[in-house]
């Protein structure tokens, strides 16, 4: 169990939106990372999609979406999140947890955890479980959340904490 958490870097969209938002030069003095997102789209709909690169990659997933019934699961080539549109609930922001163990290491694979959850007061909701792998033995120095169609919102805002287990 890890018995710290740092925070690494933080970024709050400012007025006039943002396309992505990346976190760079990410020190490997960390066991793992944390990136907690709360966002919303520009766009009209009432869900959009934002994925997660690793050192500009997509990272491959595996995506668990539910929302009504069925359940749907699939495949994808990269990380995709939903996020509340301009069509959801006003002031509404989605919320995700991003865990990335390992993400230093020179000689694996890494492994990547979503658990978040986008929501309009009461009529829709959607839950989003993602597994993903970044297919690569280099570290992840930096990551990048990129919005699939138009803009992140102003006061959308990203924390990437660094936790160590020792």
């Amino acid at each position: 169990m890890a018995n710290t958490y740092t925070l690494i870097a933080s970024n709050t969209v400012g007025s006039g939106g943002a396309a992505s938002v990346t976190f760079s030069s990410i020190a490997s003095t960390y066991t793992d990372l944390l990136l907690k997102a709360s966002c919303r789209s520009d766009q009209s709909n009432v869900a959009r999609s934002w994925r997660v690169q690793a050192n500009s990659t997509d990272i491959t997933a595996r995506n668990l979406d539910a929302e009504g019934n069925p359940f749907v699961v699939f495949s994808g080539t990269s990380a995709n999140m939903n996020t509340n549109g301009t069509g959801s609930t006003s002031n509404t922001f989605n919320n995700y947890d991003i865990y990335i163990p390992n993400y230093a290491s020179t000689t694996a694979y890494k492994s990547l955890s979503v658990d978040g959850a986008v929501e309009n007061n009461g009529t829709d909701a959607n839950l989003k479980l993602v597994a993903g792998l970044y297919s690569a033995n280099t570290a992840i120095s930096s990551i990048t959340c990129v919005i699939n169609a138009g803009l992140f919102v102003q006061y959308s805002s990203f924390y990437l904490y660094g936790i160590k287990n020792s």
